[in-house]
């Protein structure tokens, strides 16, 4: 029953609770000194996904999915690359469709359950180089991508995946979704709301089918996603849009030894997105729910690198047998 005890013992006295954890280091947080190679590669489905690499000619490779509206140069993205980096580890961290400066090709965008263009990362690393391990490592929405990945069983796992961590994850994205409702959440709403805008406007010019006249109007993610996110992904609204995409179902059929990072404080998340039923019957589920951390917080005073980046390093280098 790996429900693990936190060593995390929280940030420093200036992050008063769990959303300035989540929004100071958001917007003041920097990382230098990590170089990307960029790589484009083309998907099953004739788009494109671009790649950064950080190459040293190791044998283990870590794989970086982001956040909702992140790319590869998040913080919480170049923070790992770069204690990976000095650790042993070459670097493959991968924009989701959209988030990597230009519009793609498809109708379609990304969303929670795009695990498909996950494989496709993984499948060109595993073509390209010849890695003996291969470690993922999943933040807020690229969690919940990884957490789908790794239990897909309809599609075999390289053999050389050998773990995974997932940090801030929403592993029930209906639950998830709905703290977004709430008042004291709106700041994060209307981030998301207003980079979500301005893609579909642009998605509307390459696909004139798409209505964008009735955009104005939108004053909540669960609206926007029951008008675009929903149709344009092949679902009749959100509701059905989140069953979908929800990570949850898949967690039960992960093999590999996974480690979930969700902060207790985190405004983010709720409910099963804590899941201890799960992690008290599965060996190989690793929950730790430290008190603090907010949502991608866990800042530590005079530390370079977070609690997470530094403990997703540590589970990543320990031998599972």
């Amino acid at each position: 029953m790996p429900i693990l005890p936190s060593k995390y013992q929280g940030p420093p006295f200036i992050y008063l609770n769990g959303h300035f954890e989540t929004i100071i280091p958001s917007i003041r947080r920097k990382v230098t000194g990590v170089s990307y190679e960029r790589e484009r590669i083309e998907t099953p489905d004739d788009d494109f996904l671009d790649i950064d690499w950080v190459r040293k000619g190791n044998n283990r490779l870590l794989v970086v999915s982001h956040g909702l509206e992140g790319d590869s140069g998040r913080h919480y993205v170049t923070g790992l690359a770069k204690l990976f980096g000095q650790n042993g580890w070459d670097i493959l961290a991968w924009n989701n469709r959209t988030c990597s400066g230009e519009m793609n090709r498809q109708k379609i965008l990304y969303h929670h359950a795009a695990s498909y263009d996950l494989r496709s990362v993984i499948d060109h690393a595993n073509q390209k180089y010849d890695y003996k391990e291969i470690g993922l490592v999943g933040i807020s929405m690229g969690g919940g991508q990884t957490l789908r990945y790794l239990g897909e069983s309809d599609f075999p796992l390289p053999k050389n995946v050998k773990g995974a961590v997932a940090i801030s994850a929403p592993c029930s994205l209906t639950e998830s979704a709905a703290t977004l409702n709430l008042k004291v959440n709106k700041v994060y709403e209307q981030k998301f709301l207003v980079k979500l805008r301005e893609k579909i406007k642009k998605k509307a010019i390459q696909f004139p089918e798409i209505d964008v006249s009735r955009m104005d109007t939108v004053k909540t993610l669960k609206e926007f996603d029951n008008l675009y996110s929903g149709p344009i992904h092949g679902f009749k609204d959100a509701k059905e849009f989140y069953e979908f995409c929800d990570p949850y179902p898949f967690i039960k059929n992960i093999e590999v030894p996974i480690l979930l990072i969700n902060a207790l404080n985190d405004p983010l998340l709720e409910g099963n997105c804590y899941p201890y039923q799960l992690a008290e019957g599965m060996p190989n589920l690793y929950l730790e729910t430290p008190k603090r951390g907010g949502h991608v917080g866990f800042i530590l005073a005079k530390s370079e690198f977070t609690y997470s980046e530094l403990r997703a390093l540590e589970f990543l280098n320990e031998e599972k047998g």
